[in-house]
């Protein structure tokens, strides 16, 4: 199944800069709905249903128009919160581990680029303002913890994961509402968003499958 969603979104990635298409939204959408698939048979649910709301997250963000990426982030922050239920309820998860001298450090940058990044959301983001202040909080709450479980064994994962994750987010929101129509990054954007994206969901699958 893993292999099936790794070529489904290698499918995608030449379509991730290109307008909004039917394939494009299936192939998007269906290489993380294969992973949640994956992780129903490999008997992870809570995993499972992480996933699912991520690619329910991927269709809406696919499609056009306000509503739909509100929609969008909806699954997300749920998609997430699920992530954070996760992380936290495993044996191994040890909320301590948020003073060590990793969890300080990474915690102390996701606040600076958070503390940066805001100010101008806030007065570029318009109508969706509110929205996506308020799902920059769940994401790096899902972040810290990630940093409760241990850099070893297959959790070794998740923390890289859950901060490729935060980068993909990081990225399609500087793409949205910060950079200029014509400014050049934003031929890459799409392409670094959908890398470091699926990157992180196979990160997680493949941690706890």
């Amino acid at each position: 199944m893993f292999g099936i969603a790794a070529l489904a979104a290698l499918a995608y990635l030449p379509l991730a800069g290109r307008p909004v298409g039917m394939v494009r939204s299936l192939l998007k959408t269906g290489s993380v709905a294969l992973l949640a698939l994956g992780a129903i048979t490999g008997g992870a649910p809570l995993l499972a249903l992480a996933l699912a709301l991520c690619a329910l997250g991927d269709w809406f963000l696919s499609r056009a128009g306000d509503r739909a990426f509100l929609a969008g982030v909806a699954a997300f922050a749920a998609g997430h919160i699920a992530y954070m239920v996760l992380f936290l309820s495993r044996p191994a998860s040890d909320p301590a581990a948020l003073a060590g001298p990793l969890g300080l450090w990474i915690a102390a940058g996701l606040a600076l680029v958070s503390i940066c990044l805001a100010p101008a959301l806030m007065a570029r983001a318009g109508a969706l303002r509110g929205p996506v202040l308020g799902y920059m909080p769940i994401i790096l709450g899902m972040g810290m913890a990630a940093l409760t479980l241990p850099m070893q064994g297959a959790t070794a994962l998740v923390v890289p994961a859950a901060l490729s994750f935060i980068v993909s987010d990081m990225i399609l929101a500087t793409d949205r509402f910060l950079l200029p129509g014509d400014h050049s990054a934003r031929r890459l954007a799409p392409y670094a968003i959908w890398i470091t994206y699926w990157g992180a969901q196979a990160g997680f699958y493949l941690a706890f499958t």
